[in-house]
């Protein structure tokens, strides 16, 4: 074991998702010698893919890829690309087909010419001028986000009162729903609901989502959805052979039953015991990619469990606070084989509830399914044929949004199932006019929340972990230094920044760079700080780089909008005004003498 002088050698990671994958790589490349633990006999946590016995690929969690860019910004720092890993990202186009119970569809896409049609369609040209308004208000989201949130550590409250966070973060628009915001740009019911789903990206209800994350469909609607040939794990899969290249150890099927501490206070990790062999491995460090609530509860040393009380009751008082946060949404999870194509389905498609916000209600305060589910649809075989065994075959899956489990355990699941399989085949029959589709199934898959949680050890089975609400967010979200421990981190969807891959991506950067900054470490993707919004360094990136000639000199005008020049044109006249009325008054007077005047 290494003193408390010298740097860590070692490093323990509890779970193979996309936090651990990528954290692995990033401390094994500054030179850590990492072992990654996985309970599962596969890699990519809720991020793996697997075939059924007909030979149909699916995915079982993310289907799409959004903000390719945090992707890009992980394979820079580990010196390397997707292009060199192999990766290929094919653009899904269009991104949606947006389906209504009055048979109208939304096709959502990153064609201007094409979303001023849809737009106009529903809310005339005036509609389409306000959709601009809006999108540029989301691109403001999304840059804040990427230079102020998702690139920077949050490890007290204070830093939420700095002038360089206040002023940018109010403009995220934190403390209005993105329903809210987005009813000033929308005005008919129907574009407020395309433009406000994708908070289920979140786990979260539009109703109660901060505005912040218009950032979400802005990314699709600015930098388009795509898919990586062979299933999302792929990205995953070459991070991981960079991990290994640089000396990482995977052992899968590999549980870790509780975290060993030790040291004079015992408040410091010094390894793990696993849960099959009770064999213990000790490491310099500890870093937590298995679900956090999870972690605190299960894996952390609890009151009951160790000599040091003070240990234990500061663990167990934060584990019980944990359970009792705000948890994202679960799913009903359908994977099905079909032997036939069904045409009318594009690669992503939506089925809005009539009653929109009920359906969201019952989700996230009933913690149940809906009576009229909303539900997405995905079709991995339209954008990649090699998803189904033949050409005329299909891979689809439906994901149907369902409440968290809850602690009076009674619910009847397989009642649910049912009642959410019916739901997905009948609404998809009606609104897009094809025949049944029941009989075309050869397959099926499922995971439920029970299932969620029993496969990933996902605290209520939530598919997304914490919630994204004011209070779960920033320096309130749980830190990505451990509570109570020294030498444990976290990285993953419940830790700053928060859930998706590529958000966890960028966290994994967050949690290396924290390690590494408190063992007085070097970070060896120093060079990249591009990504952090610094001009300087991002000018070096052969990707931005942009000319050098005269024509390329950037000159921001005085008047960078019309509320600047209405102000300018004010003084302008103002300052005429003053001038002409003083020269005249000033000739008028000259000569003139008042009796008294000396």
């Amino acid at each position: 074991m290494a003193s408390s002088q010298e740097k860590p050698r070692t490093a323990i990671v509890v779970g193979a998702g996309a936090g651990g994958i990528a954290i692995s790589a990033r401390l094994a490349k500054a030179g850590l010698k990492v072992t990654v633990l996985e309970k599962n006999d596969f890699t990519g946590g809720r991020c793996s893919i697997f075939k059924s016995k007909a030979g149909f690929r699916f995915d079982q969690g993310p289907s799409l890829l959004l903000l390719p860019n945090l992707f890009r910004e992980t394979f820079a720092d580990l010196g390397s690309t997707l292009e060199k890993e192999g990766v290929e990202l094919l653009q899904c186009f269009p991104n949606y087909d947006i389906w209504f119970s009055d048979g109208a569809v939304f096709r959502s896409s990153t064609d201007t010419v094409a979303m001023k049609r849809e737009i106009e369609k529903w809310e005339g040209p005036d509609g389409f001028q306000r959709y601009l308004t809006w999108l540029a208000e989301a691109h403001g989201h999304y840059e804040s986000s990427l230079q102020h949130v998702l690139h920077r550590n949050f490890t007290n409250h204070i830093q939420l009162a700095e002038p360089r966070f206040v002023i940018p973060g109010v403009s995220l628009h934190p403390l209005e729903s993105i329903w809210s915001r987005a009813s000033r740009y929308f005005w008919s019911d129907r574009l407020r609901r395309v433009f406000t789903f994708a908070t289920m990206y979140m786990g979260m209800s539009p109703y109660d989502a901060p505005s912040t994350y218009s950032l979400l469909q802005y990314t699709e609607l600015a930098e388009g959805i795509w898919y990586p040939r062979g299933g999302f794990q792929t990205i995953l899969a070459a991070i991981e052979r960079i991990g290994r290249n640089l000396g990482v150890t995977y052992r899968l099927s590999t549980p870790v039953s509780k975290i060993l501490t030790g040291g004079p206070d015992g408040k410091t990790a010094i390894g793990v015991q696993l849960e099959k062999t009770g064999e213990q491995l000790f490491a310099d460090l500890v870093i937590v990619n298995a679900d956090l609530v999870y972690a605190y509860n299960e894996l952390f040393p609890q009151e009951t469990e160790t000599s040091s009380t003070t240990v234990g009751k500061e663990i167990t008082t934060y584990a019980r606070e944990l359970k009792s946060k705000e948890a994202s949404c679960s799913s009903i999870s359908f994977y099905w084989s079909f032997k036939q194509k069904v045409p009318e389905l594009g690669t992503h498609n939506i089925f809005l509830a009539d009653e929109y916000k009920e359906s969201f209600d019952a989700i996230f305060k009933r913690h149940t399914l809906p009576t009229d589910p909303s539900f997405y649809i995905n079709v991995p075989s339209r954008i990649d044929p090699s998803a189904a065994p033949s050409p005329d075959t299909d891979a689809i899956i439906a994901l149907v949004p369902i409440g968290h489990l809850t602690s009076e355990g009674t619910t009847d699941y397989s009642a649910l199932i049912s009642q959410a399989r019916a739901a997905v085949l009948s609404t998809v029959q009606k609104r897009i006019k094809c025949a049944d589709l029941a009989p075309l199934i050869i397959e099926e898959t499922i995971n439920a929340p029970p299932d969620w949680q029993r496969k990933f050890n996902l605290d209520r089975g939530a598919i997304l972990g914490l919630s994204h609400s004011f209070f779960n967010v920033l320096s309130f979200r749980p830190r990505t230094r451990a509570k109570g421990l020294k030498n444990v981190y976290f990285v993953g969807a419940s830790t700053h920044p928060g859930t998706g891959v590529p958000i966890v991506l960028a966290g994994a950067k967050i949690t290396a760079e924290q390690i590494l900054e408190d063992k007085k470490m070097e970070v060896p993707w120093e060079l990249n700080k591009f990504w952090n919004g610094q001009e300087k360094a991002r000018e070096k990136s052969a990707e931005f780089r942009r000319g050098k000639g005269k024509l390329d000199v950037l000159r921001k005008p005085i008047w960078v909008d019309d509320w600047n020049l209405f102000l300018g044109l004010i003084i302008a006249v103002l300052s005429l005004s003053v001038g002409y009325y003083s020269g005249f008054l000033g000739g008028y007077t000259t000569g003139m003498k008042f009796v008294g005047d000396w």
